[in-house]
């Protein structure tokens, strides 16, 4: 049975949406249907071979994160049934959201200067030659600093998936994608990233606490009440199929996150390296503290549970990596596999929601709580540059630091429940949310795509 909180989502009415430019959409259009490459180099920077090569590398691995690791770490976690559809959410995010991004998402998210929201001048990528640069990684070429993001966009629509897995028809989920895409995403990356009010405020996030984590966690929170629990959830055995395919999805998440961390450094330096340096130890400090928690609770540590706990490390730590030192990983994966273990064994049943494969319980509350971390552990041992005295946390006497990362999380959370219920209340009007009983006893490997694992 829904809750009050469910049934109120579901007759939510709608939210803002930002106004774009479609004067300026024409126009860059236009200019790109009609002019070659562009040769001048823009941003004020110089293509670097070394950090150009490492960026390659880096897109690489992320893009990697969610075909196959994302796949293989979902359908590995459902039921024998639904193993194929698990998988097809991820595939189809990967092929539409790019499509997106390279139309009209990179451009809103990472050119102009509003506060809010970009502008249309890189639709279709517009402007982007060989030699061009954005002001926001002046030694890679634009182009491969646009794939990059767009690798990041792609997990983050596909981390959604995991929240409402076994019971959301795919062609709803499609157009959830489409529209929250623009509805949350893209406004969320300008902000943060893209030289938007909460970048100028100085939050730090160093590659996604609040842009990937908070968002998917937030958005598949609300999906999850809005679409109720599974049939049978609480009552019938839901467990997994096939845990090895999620032994060797986290493998590849957990090697794909030294592109996602390492890489937002932009540039091959140490900063990347001390970035990957904490991200692999704040998966360890994770992985022991869940199964320890889980061995001195139920007698044994689960195979789920290792898993688990590393990629609840690897998530908390993201928006911090950048910015601490490699102790400070561990520390903040201690606490992220604690926690999350909380949420997800405890607080889940305790108030009955069903978030399928704990999106909320690992990504949304790692998130919350790396992107907090951060502002007391960013040193400026780290942080520092050539005329840049660095960033300093709540330890290096900054309190004010903390504050402005906590208002980065409130905004980021806020727009991202206004965002999803918004967007789930316009697909709804186009097509159902939910697969029906039948199909969903059926699974939706058979009633969604005509098709089945080892038949």
């Amino acid at each position: 049975m829904q809750s009050s909180f469910a049934r109120a989502a579901i007759t939510f009415v709608g939210a803002r949406i930002p106004r774009v430019r479609w004067d300026r959409f024409g126009a860059a259009l236009g200019a790109t249907l009609v002019a070659g490459p562009a040769l001048a180099q823009d941003g004020g920077g110089k293509i670097d071979g070394a950090d150009t090569a490492f960026m390659i590398a880096a897109t690489a691995l992320v893009l990697m994160m969610t075909l196959p690791g994302l796949a293989l770490f979902y359908s590995g976690m459902v039921r024998k049934k639904n193993v194929l559809a698990t998988m097809a959410q991820s595939l189809i995010a990967t092929a539409l959201v790019s499509l997106l991004w390279i139309g009209v998402a990179y451009s809103l998210a990472f050119s102009g200067e509003g506060a809010f929201i970009g502008d249309a001048s890189r639709s279709l990528l517009a402007g982007i030659g060989i030699d061009t640069v954005s002001p926001f990684a002046k030694t890679i070429p634009e182009i491969l600093f646009m794939l990059y993001q767009m690798t990041f966009a792609v997990i983050t629509c596909a981390l959604v998936a995991g929240s409402v897995a076994e019971r959301m028809k795919f062609s709803a989920f499609m157009l959830f994608c489409a529209l929250w895409l623009f509805i949350v995403y893209v406004p969320s990356a300008h902000w943060v990233w893209g030289g938007g009010f909460l970048q100028k405020m100085g939050l730090l996030d160093f590659a996604g606490g609040t842009v990937v984590h908070i968002n998917a966690g937030i958005a598949g929170l609300v999906c999850a009440l809005v679409l109720g629990s599974r049939v049978g959830f609480g009552r019938e055995n839901l467990s997994p199929f096939d845990l090895s395919l999620a032994v060797v999805g986290t493998g590849l998440l957990w090697v794909g996150w030294f592109g996602f961390n390492g890489g937002s450094a932009l540039a091959a330096n140490s900063r990347a390296v001390f970035a990957i340096v904490a991200t692999h130890l704040a998966a360890c400090a994770g992985a022991l503290v869940w199964s320890g928690l889980e061995w001195f609770q139920r007698g044994k540590p689960s195979v789920l549970g290792v898993i688990s706990g590393a990629v609840a490390g690897l998530g908390t730590i993201t928006p911090a990596s950048g910015y601490v030192l490699p102790w400070h990983g561990v520390v903040i994966g201690m606490i992220a596999g604690g926690v999350c273990y909380w949420f997800c064994t405890v607080a889940k049943y305790k108030f009955r929601y069903d978030d399928t494969l704990d999106v909320f319980g690992v990504h949304g509350v790692g998130g919350i709580m790396g992107t907090l971390l951060a502002g007391v552990f960013a040193t400026r041992a780290i942080t520092a540059s050539e005329g840049d005295p660095g960033v300093a946390g709540l330890l290096e006497g900054d309190p004010h630091q903390l504050y402005v990362q906590a208002i980065g999380v409130l905004v980021t959370i806020v727009w991202g429940v206004i965002g999803t219920l918004a967007t789930l209340k316009i697909v709804s009007l186009i097509t159902p949310l939910r697969v029906t009983y039948d199909d969903e006893r059926e699974g939706l490997d058979i009633a969604l795509h005509g098709e089945a694992l080892h038949q």
